[in-house]
């Protein structure tokens, strides 16, 4: 989960000009209306090459047909980002670029009532901003919140990646400190392009078994960012990164509810992440879902077809004059040339539309989260008075765990409601009437 805090322009600013999901499993962009070429892989800071096999260049090739999928069971080995530096030295430069975004923002000092809505969870205890790609694996370790299994490696590393390519879903549930030795290469052009450095490659299967028929549907370009900037939770049985829908009929935030409402074990409990002890609420975690809020209904610059790579990447010249796609996930507003080129025919003062839909986001998102803490303190005094409980309880954490799922679709989305200011407001204003209807029952 991510939630970057100048990200409220880094990750979001997406009135700009396209989506913000990456390549790889950060921010990339989109075609802008035509069809959009991706040069070559992303690189990391992996550690040296113990790769024999010398990697062989690739052509670039138009990415505006259907993505390639993966193959399991193959042995396939990760070539790591480093040994592709020679042959593509522009690419993996400018990924080398992301580690200019080192700041983290600990979320539960400056919005400290996230203690409280997410008491009882790891993100109660440590919640720090995302910064660059090249930090994953460095941020997993750091984090203060504990890592049971090794899914927690699911969009950190290529050498998770391809484990579960070669060993299927039961590496999900390996434990975390029995990976470790594994990592060898972190978050690198694998994941976005398989070993094949211009061709664009869904790696992560959970994202194609999503979509189902429909994933020909989506530019390859948003199928490689929305394969980690996306919304997922772990299989209860099976542990493994697994998508709330089946088709892109129900990727949005009220059937994905309804998606895992369903799922209930064997003593008839609805699948939670964890229970409040205080209140007894069963709750959801929603992960940055930028892929399903950018594709979602009222998405306006989906609607015209624009990319994530389209506003996050871009095309830059090289010193020898040849373009290449730039590997430094920035704001769109940090892209002169494309605000001048393109956003400003839409436009006249991008960075003021921008910083007004994230204000008044963020301020309905605190808002919220002020009187759902106070839902949560209100309803734990009720319970132990004994002034509610049967039916009126249970319909009360029922309105408390819809309320706070809609409330975090948009507050660990990471664009602060640019990616798609309807669906934002729809999100919030659902949140409201769910708060609402909870005290009901409480009055």
């Amino acid at each position: 989960m991510m939630k970057n805090e100048n990200g409220k322009v880094y990750l979001a600013a997406l009135l700009v000009a396209g989506v913000a999901l990456g390549t790889v499993a950060g921010l990339s962009g989109k075609g802008g209306g035509g069809s959009s070429t991706v040069a070559t892989p992303i690189a990391t800071n992996a550690p040296a090459s113990s790769v024999e096999a010398t990697p062989e260049p690739v052509e670039t090739v138009d990415v505006n047909a259907t993505a390639r999928i993966a193959e399991t069971g193959t042995g396939v080995k990760v070539i790591k980002a480093v040994d592709w530096q020679e042959q593509y030295p522009s690419q993996y430069t400018t990924y080398m670029l992301n580690e200019e975004n080192d700041e983290v923002v600990e979320y539960t000092e400056t919005n400290p009532y996230i203690k409280t809505l997410y008491e009882g969870y790891g993100f109660a205890k440590s919640y720090g901003s995302a910064r660059g790609h090249t930090y994953v694996i460095t941020d997993l370790y750091a984090t203060g919140r504990p890592h049971k299994l090794a899914n927690c490696y699911t969009c950190k590393t290529s050498s998770f990646t391809a484990a579960v390519l070669n060993e299927g879903d039961s590496m999900y549930a390996t434990a975390f400190e029995d990976f470790n030795d594994s990592v060898e290469d972190d978050f690198g052009c694998f994941h976005c392009h398989g070993n094949e450095p211009g061709v664009l490659t869904v790696t992560h299967l959970y994202l194609a078994n999503a979509l189902g028929e429909d994933v020909a549907q989506v530019d390859p370009v948003n199928l490689s960012c929305g394969q980690c900037h996306s919304e997922y939770y772990f299989d209860p049985e099976t542990k493994a990164t697994t998508f709330g829908y089946t088709s892109m009929a129900g990727m949005n935030p009220e059937d994905m509810l309804a998606f895992e409402n369903s799922i209930v074990d064997g003593e008839g409990n609805m699948f939670a992440d964890w229970v409040d002890e205080d209140t007894g609420v069963r709750k959801l975690k929603v992960q940055h879902p930028e892929f399903e809020t950018y594709l979602g209904a009222g998405s306006p610059h989906a609607a015209m077809n624009y990319t994530c790579a389209d506003c996050h990447m871009g095309t830059s010249i090289a010193e020898d004059g040849t373009e290449f796609t730039n590997h430094n996930w920035v704001s769109p507003l940090d892209n002169k040339e494309m605000l001048e080129a393109n956003c400003s025919k839409c436009h006249k003062d991008l960075a003021a539309d921008v910083k007004k839909i994230q204000e008044e986001t963020t301020a309905r998102e605190d808002e919220l989260g002020e009187k759902m803490a106070q839902l949560d303190a209100d309803l734990a005094a009720a319970i132990a008075a004994g002034t509610i409980e049967g039916d009126a309880l249970e319909a009360c954490r029922m309105a408390f765990r819809s309320a706070q799922w809609y409330w975090d679709f948009v507050y660990v989305e990471n664009s602060e409601g640019v990616h798609n200011p309807k669906l934002t407001t729809q999100c919030l204003d659902k949140a409201q009437e769910l708060i609402e209807e909870a005290y009901g029952y409480l009055n």
